[in-house]
């Protein structure tokens, strides 16, 4: 048996055994009765094989193309479903959406945002994957990532959500009058969190920079800011927090700041999706719906 039929031809095939009339299967195919007998003829001639039965009166399958019909029809029925599916999915907006996130965004104020948008969609699924690692958000099938910098990837689109920083802090009892310049943070404890490693600072009148490698008197190592400001909360020691987690912390005197005139560069919390154009309608609806919320958020 051939391999190279047309795939059109059988769906007229189909039509025709379905309807078991040439006729009435070429009305619904809109195409002409000769080209439908024609067609038929030469999938018959690519299968080698006599699929019907044709007389002035009816069409009538042939044991042979009873059994093809069968395990045909299935098959065609499986691709309107996923016709119709994809088309639901255009149009009203179900399914799943995958995200990546940091971690630390993730925990501290995308996760409320992705809760509110479950409520608001109940037909809509997300899978979260919240992780500090630069997973490839390609071959991972991701439709939105969230990304902390300025990451080019492409045929994504690119949108900044949220300006942040990075401050050093300290337990709120601890003594800091020593420390007047980042040198000075030699020999005290520190907490790490991952992947803030080296801590970049500079200067906020004159722009100095200075990056400070934490290796002595590391008492912690962590993967997540929560974590992180709980530590230096409790008293474990010193260390780099994004600002939005530290300064509620510092007005409420829960920690304090250390070297108040240091702060890393600004960084900015970045959401890519592919081209706008070809979203599905859940995916356009999620992107709109957190640009929405972080064009209301204070900062």
């Amino acid at each position: 048996m051939k391999s190279n039929y047309s795939l059109d031809d059988l769906r007229c095939f189909c039509t025709v055994a379905r309807l078991g009339s040439f006729t009435a299967a070429a009305e619904q195919l809109a195409i002409p009765l000769s080209t439908l007998s024609r067609r038929i003829r030469q999938l018959e001639s690519d299968l080698q094989l006599r699929l019907l039965n044709r007389d002035a009166h009816r069409v009538v399958l042939t044991s042979t193309g009873a059994q093809y019909y069968q395990r045909c029809s299935a098959l065609f029925e499986e691709l309107l479903d996923i016709d119709e599916d994809l088309h639901r999915d255009k149009h009203r907006p179900s399914g799943k959406i995958r995200i990546s996130a940091p971690i630390n965004s993730g925990s501290y104020f995308l996760r409320v945002i992705f809760y509110d948008f479950l409520k608001h969609y109940p037909e809509i699924q997300l899978d979260m994957n919240l992780s500090n690692s630069l997973i490839d958000i390609e071959a991972e099938g991701m439709d939105v990532v969230f990304r902390v910098g300025s990451p080019i990837v492409e045929n994504w689109i690119a949108r900044p959500l949220k300006h942040m920083r990075f401050i050093l802090c300290a337990p709120a009892d601890y003594d800091i009058s020593t420390i007047t310049t980042p040198t000075q943070l030699c020999g005290h404890p520190i907490i790490l969190c991952r992947p803030m490693i080296p801590w970049h600072l500079e200067h906020q009148t004159n722009g100095q920079a200075f990056d400070y490698h934490p290796q002595k008197m590391v008492r912690l190592e962590v993967d997540e800011v929560g974590l992180l400001a709980h530590a230096v909360k409790t008293g474990l020691g010193i260390g780099y927090l994004p600002d939005y987690a530290a300064l509620p912390m510092i007005a409420t005197g829960e920690i304090q700041r250390v070297l108040p005139d240091w702060h890393s560069k600004e960084r900015t919390l970045m959401m890519l999706y592919r081209d706008r154009n070809n979203l599905p309608l859940r995916v356009r609806m999620f992107v709109e719906y957190v640009l929405q919320r972080f064009a209301t958020m204070v900062d």
